[in-house]
């Protein structure tokens, strides 16, 4: 997974933009239009309002791609108290929460408070989405079979680690809840496996055809 960081940097706040990660999810431009410009160059301007209103709205960014550093203040952004899984139709899968994205091997490859997984299987910056999905017609709905996700049995996990299967799916490690807009949250600590490459019949969740379509991850 590559990265491209940009610093913009007012008195009290820097703010850091990886390019790699951003999928336009407006956030920020709904959220402080006067500092997070898309038609103005610098397009982030955190001179333009107060540190820690900007800090807020960074905090809302779905992919990870806003992240902030306070230069007369102690604030930091912490995790949610709970891992979530949100899923976006048609899109990737957000994730909220203590969370570590780890290779085949074990290597920890990225460690944030939110992430947005690619589903579609078309990323060129795999695990993390690009927007890929948009160029074709990648149809991914916001339901989950709750039976796949049964009750927690070991307890709270403060950390969500997602796995990633070399060719394959994403095992999910830790406490976390399922969300959408159109079905109530579901709750697990199983090791359940999210389809990366875009083609299960049972999304979110893989059920194998990764190896039939040949996906590479």
């Amino acid at each position: 997974m590559e990265e491209k960081i940009l610093k913009y940097k007012a008195k009290d706040i820097t703010v850091k933009y990886d390019v790699k990660r951003c999928i336009h999810a407006a956030e920020c431009v709904n959220g402080l239009p006067d500092v997070f410009n898309p038609k103005r160059k610098p397009w982030i301007k955190p001179e333009l309002a107060d540190a820690d209103a900007v800090a807020d709205v960074i905090e809302k960014c779905p992919t990870g791609a806003l992240h902030y550093e306070m230069e007369n203040s102690d604030r930091t952004e912490s995790a949610s108290s709970k891992n979530r899984i949100l899923l976006q139709k048609d899109g990737p899968v957000y994730m909220f929460g203590d969370i570590e994205v780890q290779d085949h091997e074990g290597n920890t490859i990225l460690e944030d408070t939110r992430f947005a997984l690619c589903r579609c299987g078309a990323s060129v910056n795999k695990p993390a989405c690009d927007n890929s999905h948009k160029k074709f017609d990648f149809e991914a709905g916001t339901n989950a079979d709750s039976s796949k996700l049964p009750a927690p049995e070991n307890g709270e996990s403060d950390k969500l680690i997602v796995k990633l299967m070399k060719n394959g799916p994403a095992i999910l490690e830790g406490t976390y809840t399922v969300e959408s807009g159109s079905m109530d949250p579901l709750t697990s600590d199983k090791g359940v496996a999210l389809c990366r490459c875009g083609e299960s019949a049972t999304k979110p969740f893989c059920d194998g055809n990764h190896k039939e379509v040949g996906f590479k991850g």
